[in-house]
């Protein structure tokens, strides 16, 4: 995705065991081969986001470089030590001001895509027999379906609760909606999603093998 930035960085270092916190304060320090870590780390579960938000490549893509630039931009404000959940939230932010801005002019295009998040309804359960992985990753495609047929107000409220954690006072303060509003849209999107997938009988029977496991 081309997401690291292109400026003189300070020598190699082993960054494998290094938390996020101590690269970011090496980053700080204008240390770019620090950040350009953090970016190889988490660019690609920001990219995962970006493209379920707006389901649109070419802007998941250019939201993914602009979330790192503004990460960088604004890393004196870093503090913890897990870079994660400030990433996501510029990310998601980010694509939440892009989804006002083409609310009347929202693409038909609903192409399932190859995912790399894991929500919480998610087949996905770890490290399994090549068989069940194979079971695993063809209902992750079915999800992955099923939720681009969702509205797209529910769609993203479901992400933003069951794949970035969010809670529904943060939801709610985020796509400018009333709390009750996010936890309508949030139950009417797991119904329909549950009901999708149900109505298709093998993933019902990829459920019910793995509801007995």
């Amino acid at each position: 995705m081309g997401t690291r930035l292109d400026e003189p960085a300070s020598p190699e270092f082993n960054a494998a065991n290094t938390s996020d916190g101590l690269l970011l304060a090496r980053a700080a320090s204008g240390d770019l081969q620090a950040f350009n870590k953090v970016v190889e780390r988490y660019q690609r579960q920001v990219f995962a986001v970006c493209m379920n938000l707006l389901r649109d490549r070419m802007l998941a893509e250019d939201v993914t470089q602009d979330t790192f630039i503004r990460a960088w931009s604004a890393i004196a404000t870093f503090q913890g030590d897990s870079a994660k959940s400030w990433l996501l939230r510029i990310a998601s932010n980010r694509c939440l001001d892009l989804l006002r801005q083409r609310q009347r002019h929202i693409t038909s295009s609903l192409d399932a895509q190859t995912v790399e998040y894991e929500p919480r309804w998610s087949s996905m359960v770890g490290t399994e027999s090549p068989e069940v992985n194979a079971e695993h990753l063809e209902l992750s495609g079915r999800l992955g379906a099923a939720l681009s047929e969702l509205p797209e107000e529910q769609r993203v409220a479901l992400l933003m609760a069951d794949v970035l954690g969010y809670d529904y006072a943060e939801i709610a303060e985020m796509t400018e909606t009333a709390v009750g509003t996010v936890k309508s849209r949030i139950s009417r999107a797991r119904s329909r999603l549950r009901l999708t997938l149900l109505s298709d009988d093998k993933s019902r029977e990829h459920f019910d093998r793995f509801a007995r496991s």
